[in-house]
């Protein structure tokens, strides 16, 4: 039996699964610093460790103990299909008959990142930078649809001290299609632990980041609250329907709204100059997603619009137009549909 075992991003995050995969094999081969870190299973076993870039040497070594009939676990940082040793002992598979394997899943590189800095992963799409076996028009490629569909990025392998070109080519599409004020994520690993930054895309340095950091790059929809990077899924936060805004959209499905600038209205511009108020009230209230300026007032269970423009921007107001009429179609809808309002809300983010 062969075991390709995921020991995760630190000895604290491996799985018992994991644990007992190791405790049971009668050989544990890996990258030296890996098997190092779990030095505290390994009584009694024989240990076979190879240096970087081994790595088929060490899969045919551990399908040849397997053959001798010992139980083997290959060791691989984070998950072993995630730029692991699982890929690289899959390409030999067929070159063997009658071997037995299992895949033990670690905690990869992109969970542990996410899990310091708080909820950022919706939709995501993992890279690695490192273009040692893969062409940098690939990478290109794949940096530059994951930037056009909106998904979260985590970049592993981003720079060594000699492959800096792939960072640099990443940082240029990632400020050519982003906003500079993106949130992203900096987890780097080191001795005494990890070092957690968030900042924006305006900011990235170059010196910032090694192949020991994973970058996580945030969305359209991604904001930073109390120090967390939050990518938020839309759910519905309930709220009451306040008697002017349920006054207004008794008005707004009779088609009797004001449109545009209302400069007559004696709070006007309520945010800034000009503003379109077309939608004086929100539809989407309380949305609860900070994305767009909104925020809670701390201790009281009341979301303030106030630092919240993009209602008021004529490019909202006419994507919201296209599809609001079909949803709300009585002043009720503003609950009942709320689901179908917020997804409507996304969809307009999403055009920004």
């Amino acid at each position: 039996m062969i075991s390709i075992v995921g020991i995760g991003p630190t000895r604290d995050d491996i799985t018992l699964r994991a644990l007992e995969a190791i405790k049971k094999a009668e050989v544990v081969i890996g990258y030296k610093t890996y098997v190092n870190s779990v030095n505290d299973l390994l009584d009694g076993k024989e240990i076979i460790k190879k240096g970087m870039g081994d790595e088929i040497v060490r899969a045919e070594m551990a399908i040849q103990k397997s053959l001798e009939g010992k139980k083997v676990a290959i060791i691989s940082s984070g998950d072993p299909g995630i730029f692991g040793m699982g890929n690289v002992f899959f390409q030999l598979v067929g070159k063997y008959s009658d071997l037995e394997v299992e895949v033990i899943p670690g905690v990869t590189a992109a969970n542990y990142a996410a899990s310091l800095l708080g909820a950022p992963l919706h939709d995501f799409a993992v890279i690695s930078l490192s273009d040692i076996l893969t062409p940098l028009g690939e990478i290109k490629n794949k940096i530059e649809h994951a930037v056009k569909g909106n998904l979260i990025i985590a970049l592993y392998n981003p720079r060594s001290k000699t492959r800096i070109k792939p960072f640099k080519m990443a940082q240029k599409i990632l400020q050519e299609h982003l906003s500079p004020e993106t949130p992203l994520g900096i987890v780097q690993t080191t001795v005494s632990g990890p070092e957690v930054n968030i900042i924006n895309l305006k900011d990235l340095e170059e010196d910032m980041i090694n192949m020991s950091t994973v970058l996580i790059v945030g969305n359209s929809t991604t904001y930073v609250e109390e120090g967390f990077m939050i990518t938020p899924r839309g759910y519905v936060v309930s709220g009451p329907i306040h008697p002017l805004s349920q006054e207004f959209y008794q008005k707004f499905i009779k088609g009797e709204q004001t449109t545009g600038p209302n400069t007559s209205c004696e709070y006007y511009p309520c945010h800034s100059h000009p503003q379109n108020c077309t939608f004086c009230y929100c539809p989407f209230y309380p949305c609860g997603d900070g994305s767009t300026g909104g925020r809670w007032i701390k201790d009281k269970g009341v979301w303030s619009c106030q630092g919240c423009e993009w209602i008021h921007k004529n490019s909202t107001v006419d994507c919201i137009m296209e599809k609001i009429p079909d949803i709300l179609e009585k002043t009720e809808d503003l609950k009942k549909k709320k689901k179908d309002l917020l997804k409507l809300r996304r969809e307009c983010i999403m055009k920004r």
